[in-house]
């Protein structure tokens, strides 16, 4: 008899366990990817002063830089939530935009969002006209839900 409850201990702890260890499975895992600077190293960024070195010396220079016209920097992150078996699904993405003007010094400093499937300015630091490439930046927000983690490699 002392056998049996030592089989039956022996299975209830095994049980407990997959029963644990299939609820931590079930948790969900969130992923970052990308950067953008904190605010606190946006302010010390002078529009209508500081340059694109000055920037990246303050910074960092960004992945994505000067795609369309050589006049800006762009910086990109976003965070995916996976839940257990499930495909990773995107849940935030925000670009920092630095525009600069002919003569080399920041125009612009402003960051995008989404919000509804929509692209949304979320903050704005603007000597003259707004971001004159958006279409870039809508098309880095845009691909929202065409995310594939297999290409990250890494």
């Amino acid at each position: 008899m002392g056998n049996t409850s030592r089989t039956h201990r022996g299975f209830s702890r095994a049980l407990l366990l997959s029963a644990a260890l299939s609820l931590s499975a079930c948790a969900p895992q969130f992923s970052n990817h990308g950067y953008i600077p904190p605010q606190e190293d946006l302010e010390q960024i002078v529009v209508g002063s500081d340059t694109a070195e000055t920037v990246a010396d303050k910074i960092g220079i960004p992945q994505s830089s000067g795609v369309l016209s050589n006049s800006g920097y762009y910086y990109v992150r976003m965070r995916t939530r996976s839940i257990g078996p499930f495909a990773p699904q995107e849940i935030d993405r925000q670009v920092l935009a630095i525009s600069f003007a002919e003569n080399g010094v920041v125009q612009n400093i402003e960051r995008f969002g989404l919000e509804r499937g929509q692209v949304v300015p979320l903050e704005r630091r603007v000597t003259s006209s707004p971001v004159s490439d958006k279409s870039f930046i809508r098309q880095l927000l845009g691909n929202l839900g065409r995310f594939n983690p297999a290409g990250l490699g890494g």
